[in-house]
């Protein structure tokens, strides 16, 4: 009998390969995340219901704060202008920006930073299609800060779309907020897998401005970018899980095959 290298191991697939492969992978799950968006029942009677019972709950909870932070966005021009192309573009930038750092780094905390995130999302789609639910600037009292903004930006009156596009989105899709969970995930991914600690400390800087500026813009309520941390964080726990029961049933390349 003699001991051999492991037989036939597997090719990998060549760099742009893998490239083109993942593109088409996080564009399937743009489109999914848009489909149903707008699959989402649009009754809007149900919807400012479940916002005023979502604001009910903050209420018990001390945490009902958008009026007070609508009002500072709204009062202020810069605070609004800021937070308008806040919300509106780094959401998508930085998300994609920290992607393709990761995929630099390597598979090994590429794949499962993007587990992460796709599970993540998954759930939040999910609370869209079951419980579509009216953001603040929907009633009475709060100012679409937005739409205010509008003749500044790109983004016309309808949410953060591209002007002139707004049938293509879903306007009561804000339980939870994705803008807050993938904030968060940003964070997570910094303070794992960045060396400096200036780095990691923007990424939490980052996480916490996006959850001021989507209440503050009248576009989720606080316990929105809360439920959108959750999400993030159990979509987090979930991948890792995920990732140890993939290595554990993956052969060993340096497992030796006796004939």
């Amino acid at each position: 009998m003699t001991t051999a290298p492991a037989l036939a191991r597997t090719r990998t697939m060549p760099v742009w390969a893998r490239a083109v492969l993942e593109l088409l992978l996080i564009l399937a799950l743009w489109v999914f995340y848009s489909l149903a968006r707008l699959l989402a029942d649009t009754s809007l009677q149900p919807a400012l219901d479940r916002a005023n019972d979502l604001l009910h709950v903050e209420d018990l909870l001390g945490i009902s704060w958008e009026l007070q932070l609508n009002q500072v966005f709204t009062d202020h021009r810069v605070v609004g202008l800021i937070g308008s192309y806040w919300y509106a573009s780094l959401h998508y930038v930085v998300t994609a920006a920290v992607l393709v750092w990761l995929w630099r780094l390597g598979a090994d905390r590429y794949g499962p930073a993007r587990r992460a995130l796709v599970i993540g999302t998954l759930l939040g789609l999910a609370a869209y299609l079951v419980m579509p639910t009216a953001p603040p600037r929907f009633i009475s009292g709060y100012v679409d800060v937005l739409s205010l903004h509008a003749a500044d930006g790109w983004w016309g009156a309808d949410a953060s779309a591209p002007r002139g596009l707004g049938g293509l989105t879903n306007e009561l899709a804000a339980f939870p907020s994705l803008h807050a969970g993938w904030s968060l995930w940003v964070a997570l991914a910094l303070q794992v897998y960045a060396t400096r600690k200036s780095v990691r400390v923007l990424g939490w800087l980052y996480a916490v401005g996006t959850a001021i500026v989507i209440v503050g813009t009248g576009n989720h309520w606080v316990i929105d970018a809360l439920v959108g941390w959750l999400v993030i964080l159990v979509g987090w726990v979930a991948a890792q899980a995920l990732g140890r029961a993939l290595d554990r049933r993956a052969p060993r390349e340096d497992s030796p095959v006796t004939e």
